[in-house]
């Protein structure tokens, strides 16, 4: 009998190869731009261009993916990416920064969109668990260590990013080894946030703000460890932090939410962020370096766990034919929040020095704490529907893994996944 996990190895391979490419290139990028004299504001633009140009892959991979099948979707779309990063190694300006980034999150997102489509699809209910588990270890552990990398070569010469085009690029062999059948092509995710919004307006807004604060974060944070004095490993080391604290902390947030009204748990990690972010604003000032790191785990592992609960929150409420739309909704919201977040934050540093940052994210956490508080007060709801699941934004298609999905999918809904994927999560 064939084992559930032999239906995946090739393409779990395949993505961890392709986050850890991306986790590298996370710590490398804003670096490089600093090193090379570009402002914090340049910085941020570039950002908002990986935003923009994702959730316009969020749009295009359905209709790439059924031109030509996931594998050959796959295959052409991580050579491009392998390609536009040694573009970057000469890079200069801010426009040519900007465009190659966007390019490289169209790339991310129609990428992620086949990988997370094909597990989607291979996940049934008597292996969906185990199948889950193992594709999400694998890439969260990808993206925490990868940063570390930055360590082990100069950030002002070609090596690193030639590190990572090779990562790429090794991601094409296990696609190449594998015997299984591809998936059916998707079909695309109809988006509709008003509808959404007025029936769960916590999530919509919070995946919104989720984007607005967890884009620039990642985004800007090797640069605000430098200019805090930090070298550029330990600056590296404030990503693997983020990422290892939301690994440590996504299941007993989820377990909680599971057993209350999931909105309190929204407003229970922003509020606990808004915390956190003047605690990582005063250890910059007096210059703790230990507790930095450790603020940066409980940072990441509030910040970056709110998305997940926002998408049990609003497939708790909508009707099961709607779950697919629910999800690309939700990743929606995220992807414009991710674009122009990173210009506020940018700002917010440059207008008042590294902390700027923090005083940014801990301003927009408190903002959504409260409108959640507010809602609760408005519309009491029973205890949740379903059980949690642990998916990152940028996960969209893994939306037949969320609460009830299978049931939407099992009424024959119009829509299908395929809206697209990653990219804190997998966010660069």
């Amino acid at each position: 009998m064939t084992s559930p996990l032999s239906l995946i190895w090739t393409i779990t391979a395949a993505t961890t190869l392709l986050q850890t490419g991306n986790g590298l290139l996370q710590a490398l990028m804003p670096l490089r731009m600093q090193a090379s004299g570009l402002s914090v504001s340049s910085i941020g633009i570039v950002a908002a261009a990986y935003g923009l140009g994702f959730s316009s892959g969020c749009f295009l991979a359905p209709a790439s993916i059924r031109h030509v099948g996931y594998i050959r979707a796959f295959a052409s779309l991580a050579a491009i990416a392998a390609v536009v990063i040694l573009a970057m190694a000469r890079a200069e300006t801010t426009l040519a920064w900007a465009l190659l980034r966007g390019l490289s999150g169209v790339t991310f997102a129609c990428v992620f969109t086949a990988t997370d489509g094909w597990i989607s699809a291979r996940a049934t209910s008597s292996h969906r668990g185990r199948i889950l588990a193992v594709y999400m270890i694998c890439t969260k552990i990808a993206l925490m260590l990868a940063p570390l990398g930055i360590a082990l070569g100069d950030i002002r010469s070609d090596g690193l990013f030639m590190a990572v085009s090779a990562l790429m690029s090794l991601s094409l062999l296990p696609i190449a080894a594998t015997s299984t059948q591809e998936p059916p092509a998707p079909r695309s995710v109809r988006i509709r946030v008003k509808s959404l919004f007025l029936a769960a307006p916590s999530a919509v807004v919070g995946s919104f703000i989720v984007g607005l604060v967890n884009g620039p974060v990642i985004a800007i944070t090797p640069v605000f460890g430098v200019s805090i004095g930090l070298n550029q490993g330990e600056a590296a080391a404030l990503l693997f932090a983020l990422q290892a604290g939301s690994l440590l902390l996504q299941w007993p947030l989820g377990w909680l939410s599971d057993r209350s009204d999931r909105r309190y748990v929204i407003a229970g990690l922003a509020a606990g962020t808004t915390v956190v972010s003047v605690v990582i604003l005063l250890a910059s000032k007096l210059g703790a370096g230990l507790v930095i790191l450790w603020a940066f785990a409980a940072w990441g592992g509030f910040a970056l766990c709110i998305y997940s609960v926002c998408v049990a929150h609003a497939c708790d409420i909508v009707e099961p034919e709607h779950i697919i739309s629910t999800i690309g909704t939700l990743l929606f919201s995220w992807a414009v929040g991710v674009t122009v977040g990173p210009l506020f934050g940018a700002l917010a540093m440059a207008a008042l020095g590294p902390g700027g940052l923090f005083i940014y994210s801990g301003a927009v956490c408190f903002v959504l704490a409260v409108f959640v508080l507010v809602r609760i007060r408005q519309q009491k709801r029973e205890r949740a529907r379903g059980g949690f699941v642990d998916v990152s934004p940028t996960s969209s298609p893994t939306a037949v893994l969320a609460p009830r999905a299978e049931t939407a999918a099992a009424a024959g809904g119009k829509e299908a996944a395929g809206g697209a994927a990653r990219p804190e999560e997998g966010q660069g």
